[in-house]
Parts: structure tokens; sequence; C-alpha cells
């Protein structure tokens, strides 16, 4: 199974290809190739992921493609873990996210509208997680609709708060 994650050199992303590639997301008996996406300013730091996912040796990691070029990273995906995304700055209000995000998620999903496998699940995690989802929704008409979700959990945990 090919499983991108983009903001891979983020500290989410680093905390979570090692789990995927452990087998603790998908199965101790399902082997991975990873894609791991970022932006051209953390290419240095997403190839020392890389290195360290190879050094680790993981017995379910078949692959690791880690790339700054959207088309490499989206081609062939089975599963899309969508981590990265603009963060909200001191002073920013909301808009000001979503309109940095727009740009981000409509080309991430143009490239996996054309390089994804067929029936791509996609998880959508970086805030504004739905209004990421249905961005990506739009503009990857080919994927399911059921297959794009996303994680709210912070948004509920603040509210909660």
């Amino acid at each position: 199974v090919r499983v991108l994650v983009t903001g891979a050199a983020g500290q989410i992303g680093y905390a979570l290809v090692p789990m995927i590639a452990r087998g603790i997301v998908l199965g101790a008996d399902q082997p991975v190739i990873l894609h791991l996406l970022d932006i051209p300013p953390a290419a240095e730091a997403l190839n020392g992921v890389k290195m360290e996912l190879v050094d680790a040796a993981f017995p379910l990691l078949k692959g690791v493609v880690a790339t700054t070029d959207v088309v490499e990273a989206c081609t062939g995906v089975n599963i899309a873990v969508m981590v990265g995304g603009f963060p909200r700055k001191e002073g920013m209000e909301r808009k000001d996210v979503m309109t940095k995000n727009v740009s981000i998620y409509k080309s991430q999903a143009s490239a996996l509208e054309n390089h994804a496998a067929p029936n791509c699940k996609v998880l959508v995690v970086a805030n504004p997680a739905n209004t990421n989802a249905l961005i990506l929704k739009e503009f990857a008409p080919s994927i399911p609709e059921k297959n794009i979700t996303c994680l709210t959990r912070l948004d509920h945990n603040r509210a909660l708060g």
C-alpha cells in the first residue's frame, strides 16, 4: 500500500511516519511504501526523515519517496494523510489561514485527482480540516466523497474547553 503523508518533515508528520512504517496504523501485516511530501524549505529535514526511516529497517517498509514535488508524491498512492497546511500565526485570523490553505489544497487535490490510485482514501488533518476536506473534494471529483474524511477532534476539544 502506498501511503502519502504531507507535511512529513513537521512535528506531526515526523511522529506519524514511523507508526505507519511499524504497522501500528494499518496493521502488523501490511507492507507500505511511504510517500513523504513537504515544502522546499523543509527538503533537508525531509531527507533526514527518510534516512531515519531507512536506518530503522522497519520490516513492513518497502520503500520511501521523499519529495517536494506534489505530482511525484501523489503518484499511485492508495492512502493520503494530509497533515501539511499553513499554520495560523500570531495576528492571523481564521480567514487568513483559509486563504493560504486553499491554494495548497487545490494543488494537492489536483495531483491526487490525476495521479493517485482510483480508490484512494484521504484523511485531512491540517486545520481548518473540514474546509480543507471540502476543497479537496471539489478539486478531486473522481475520488469518491465517502473516501474523504477529516479529523476535527482539536476543534471539538477546544469547544469543550
